[in-house]
């Protein structure tokens, strides 16, 4: 596959929803994070090019716009930027192709971005297996009942589509749709087939401080703390896997 071949611009197809653009017009953070989504996508989508005809294992993030680096100063400065520069300094250079959108809700990763992992050429085998991250749930417990009630059947559909070894991160969220999410990501950790980064019992215990100016995003001191969270497994899983 060239740089040229790769079907997909990290984005969902969907503009922001009306309550978003209504919040918007009161809170001016809002969209000074929202002017990011478009140049957070193109970088991402070019360093994926880039990625795929570099040699090496490589890294796939499927997500929405915390592995896009969202509210960050930048997209190193994001989840998926720290850990590839934290991962590299444990001895660990990673080819990431971030298949992220902003946006996106579980539904996007079951139709949009695993289909476009699926069809990526196979990895080097002398390099080991792809590791494969999962950020999302977020936008469908905020995006209305109709997306809220759907999560926990589609979070169970994405689980059965990841490749065995996935590391998936938990919703901490106090609702029930979460929590019923949850309980296929739980489920699934038993049987073996995916590694969690549970959010419930680790990540930042307060955001104060840790939001970009839309009150919703991490800023870099929040993807940092959620950072601390996530290294121990994707080491873990790397190290167990070599």
């Amino acid at each position: 596959m060239s740089d040229l071949d790769l079907p997909y611009d990290n984005r969902t197809g969907r503009g922001p929803g009306r309550v978003v653009r209504a919040l918007g017009l009161v809170v001016p953070g809002i969209n000074r994070v929202r002017a990011q989504a478009e140049p957070y996508a193109d970088e991402w989508s070019a360093r994926n090019r880039e990625a795929l005809g570099m040699p090496g294992r490589r890294w796939i993030a499927l997500g929405d716009s915390m592995s896009q680096g969202v509210g960050a100063s930048s997209p190193d400065a994001g989840l998926v930027g720290l850990l590839a520069g934290r991962l590299a300094d444990a001895g660990h250079e990673l080819r990431v192709v971030n298949l992220s959108a902003t946006g996106a809700r579980v539904s996007d990763l079951v139709e949009q971005q695993v289909p476009v992992m699926q069809a990526l050429p196979p990895s080097d085998p002398a390099a080991g297996p792809d590791l494969v991250t999962v950020v999302a749930g977020s936008n469908d417990l905020f995006g209305g009942r109709q997306h809220s009630s759907a999560l926990p059947d589609l979070m169970r559909r994405l689980v059965g589509l990841l490749p065995r070894g996935a590391v998936v991160a938990t919703l901490p969220q106090p609702s029930a749709a979460a929590r019923e999410a949850n309980t296929h990501l739980d489920d699934a950790a038993r049987h073996g087939h995916v590694r969690l980064v549970d959010l419930r019992t680790s990540g930042p215990t307060s955001w104060k401080g840790m939001l970009a100016p839309d009150f919703f995003h991490p800023n870099d001191r929040g993807y940092a703390a959620m950072a601390e969270a996530f290294e121990p497994v994707l080491l873990a899983a790397l190290q167990e896997d070599q």
